[in-house]
């Protein structure tokens, strides 16, 4: 299974072992790269950035342990998309989503 996946040891079981503030602060760090390269104009790194952004939040909604927060992780999927792909009816730039998803790194950082 873990075989199509970029981060194949994280599909392997390796990111349920990471709390959900740990999960979408490494996320934030693929949408940062998403925005950088955006603001470079570099579509290629931009599209890999957002592809690994796209599989981490899959795994994050896979992850059993997140079931009650699937609500607000779908949504940041569909914001997510929608800002990227689509006609952003949500209103929401790039850096709103890495300002969004940054809060969660500072949060995983100080637990630790």
């Amino acid at each position: 299974m873990s075989s199509d996946f970029i981060h194949k040891d994280l599909a392997e079981g390796g990111w349920n072992r990471l709390t959900l503030a740990e999960q979408l602060g490494n996320i934030g760090s693929e949408v940062g790269r998403a925005v950088n390269w955006e603001r470079k104009n570099n579509k290629e790194k931009r599209e890999s950035a957002l592809d690994r952004a796209f599989e981490l939040l899959y795994l994050t909604i896979e992850d059993p342990k997140q079931k009650n927060r699937l609500k607000e992780i779908c949504r940041a999927r569909e914001i997510l998309a929608d800002t990227f792909y689509g006609n952003r009816e949500y209103g929401y730039a790039p850096e709103d989503l890495e300002r969004y998803f940054f809060q969660y790194a500072v949060a995983a950082r100080r637990r630790i």
